[in-house]
């Protein structure tokens, strides 16, 4: 441990001194998001932590997978069971994997049954990009939105005109990629269709130290096969505006896939994600802006024993939302909304409880008053199975000087247990109680002459946490947890280098009154680092990332250890044609053995070229 909180230091160290470093700079413009008030405001007007990760990152940093981009973002860590279309599990902030709201498309997606969204089945070809906003926004979404939320916007297209994306390749483990489309922008209507698709044969999941982490018996002839990986998918965004102002805008994407795993009971999942929606954007006055969104997300799951089907998880999710802007005063703004939101399940298993819904209503006040930017919101929900819920949340923040700015954030947020939590057959718990939390934050952030930067500092309080107990086989409520965080940003350029780098210190602990009091929770980094670089010259760009994450624990109890691990990541493009590029990467230069979750293999070193075509 020891050893683990030098290490911290060090790299804490290492931004603190970066930051003082003055080197020019680009300016870069600002994106526009809309995630972390649900009105369209600048990353600098933000009162939230936020992140945004644009195509050009995704293709810049190679990325071949929703986790690949997502792993090292500051507060955010990733659990994966085995490489490539295997499940995963995105932690922020240190709070639950189901504590994460996800959006794709303004569209609140994800499993009933679980409560956590596939985010290894959702194609990186098929997104623009990528919202990040750390900390409680139960009060504008509801419940889930605990550790914070995560928007995928799917991809519309740039310039004018009609225009068309390609790219294939291929690399170790016997993986084929390849995605193509084309887009359309013209004055008052757009249009992109997108189509991609990936086959792996993958790396045996289980390490087969204890099968039983697994769910294997010992004597299983799979247990060091190779488990692969396919999948297919397509997206479709399209809109027109009117001459009146009137703006529709339709969008679709499915994925399918099929993952092999190691398992006794299920060896094979083929899966099925969907999400369609559709958002009419009207300003009848100067003063109002109106928004309707509604939409419906699916998750199918059948599971199979080699070729025996074994189970089935069917769960649909439909949402309707009506969203009312009022510009009431100069640097005042008011929102006022409504969600409906409906989960159903259809599964093999025998669920007590198949569907229920949820109303919420919520209003907003966003103002500056004296150079004071403030931000307040409340919002009642009322679930059908566990009635009222009222959250909130306030934000402040103060500029110092026109570069340097203090920011205040509190928030409640609450989450209602999942049907598996409380209905799976032999592994669940009736009794559960929603979980509420509390979160306080404080930060800063700045622009020089030799970049940006940003600290934040976060405590959560969790009432009535809900976690698996291994020892009872079944999840309970966690009487307390307390989580305390730092998080720090750099980005500047040095030498024609450009540099992001981030550091997270966190404590997660349980704060309960039996025998895990004072234990870290489960699968959460207490340290981790990222440093990207990036280089052009001419024709040419080469570049890196730096993983780096403390140790963990895999249960409860904190007797399952998994060891710190460094990762390093290199890639390098070439030009070799006009709008036509060559790029390669090879992964865990190193070839770290490591392990995110217990018994399952991570990829040793890695292979990967691909060919792209971009206008």
């Amino acid at each position: 441990m020891q050893r683990n909180q030098l290490a911290a230091q060090a790299l804490l160290w290492l931004v603190l001194i970066s930051a003082n470093i003055a080197f020019a700079t680009e300016r870069q413009e600002k994106p526009i998001i809309v995630t972390a008030t649900r009105t369209p405001q600048t990353v600098d007007s933000a009162l939230a932590s936020v992140t945004v990760i644009s195509r050009q990152d995704i293709e810049r940093q190679q990325a071949r997978s929703v986790q690949d981009v997502l792993r090292g973002i500051p507060g955010v860590s990733i659990s994966n069971n085995g490489g490539m279309g295997k499940t995963s599990f995105v932690f922020m902030r240190g709070t639950e994997s189901d504590h994460v709201l996800v959006l794709i498309d303004n569209i609140k997606v994800g499993s009933a049954t679980s409560g956590t969204t596939a985010f290894e089945n959702i194609p990186i070809d098929q997104i623009e990009r990528i919202e990040i906003v750390r900390g409680p926004r139960s009060s504008l979404y509801g419940s889930e939105a605990i550790g914070g939320v995560i928007h995928i916007i799917t991809r519309k297209g740039t310039g004018s005109g009609f225009r068309q994306h390609l790219n294939f390749g291929g690399g170790s483990f016997g993986t084929l990629e390849g995605s193509t489309g084309m887009s359309y922008n013209g004055t008052q209507g757009w249009l992109n269709l997108t189509a991609s698709g990936i086959g792996t044969q993958g790396f045996n999941a289980c390490n087969g130290i204890s099968s039983a982490g697994c769910f294997v018996d010992t004597a299983d002839s799979t247990l060091y096969d190779r488990d692969g990986y396919r999948n297919v998918a397509g997206s479709m965004r399209g809109g027109y505006r009117f001459q009146n102002g009137l703006e529709i805008e339709t969008n679709f994407m499915q994925s399918s896939g099929k993952s092999q795993f190691d398992g006794s009971f299920a060896n094979k999942t083929v899966l099925m994600q969907q999400v369609v929606g559709g958002v009419i954007r009207y300003t009848p006055t100067a003063f109002w802006n109106f928004n309707l969104i509604a939409g419906s997300s699916r998750e199918d799951s059948d599971n199979f024993l080699g070729t025996a089907f074994q189970s089935r998880f069917n769960t649909t999710r439909d949402t309707v939302s009506v969203l009312n802007t009022f510009t009431v005063a100069k640097d005042q703004q008011l929102t006022i909304g409504m969600d409906y939101q409906r989960d159903h399940v259809k599964s093999t298993e025998a669920y007590t409880v198949m569907s229920r819904n949820n109303w919420g209503v919520f209003a907003q006040h966003q103002m500056n008053i004296a150079s004071h930017n403030l931000q307040f919101s409340v919002r009642h929900d009322d679930n059908q199975q566990f009635g009222s819920r009222v959250t909130g949340n306030a934000g402040w923040s103060y500029p110092l000087s026109e570069k340097f700015v203090l920011l205040a954030n509190f928030g409640s947020a609450f989450k209602a247990p999942t049907f598996n939590e409380l209905y799976y057959p032999g592994f669940s718990n009736p009794n559960l109680k929603p979980e509420d939390s509390l979160s306080y934050e404080f930060g800063t952030r700045g622009q020089a002459n030799w970049g940006n930067w940003s600290i934040n500092a976060y405590e959560t309080h969790i009432d009535n946490l809900i976690a698996y107990d291994a020892r009872r086989f079944a999840p309970n409520n966690i009487d307390k947890a307390r989580i305390r965080g730092i998080e720090g940003v750099l980005s500047t350029q040095i030498l024609s280098w450009q540099i992001n780098t981030n550091v997270t210190l966190m404590e997660p602990l349980d704060r309960g009154s039996g025998s895990d009091r004072g234990n870290i929770l489960p699968r959460r980094a207490e340290q981790s680092f990222r440093l990207d670089l990036n280089r052009e010259f001419g024709k040419y760009a080469i570049g890196s990332i730096l993983l780096v994450e403390g140790q963990r624990y895999d249960d409860l109890a904190n007797t399952r250890k998994l060891d710190a691990y460094a990762k390093l990541d290199l890639r390098a493009e070439y030009l070799f044609a006009p709008k036509w590029r060559l790029q390669g990467r090879i992964d865990n230069v190193s070839d770290e053995h490591y392990e995110t979750a217990s018994f399952y293999n991570q990829a040793g070193r890695s292979f990967f070229a691909m060919v792209r075509y971009q206008p």
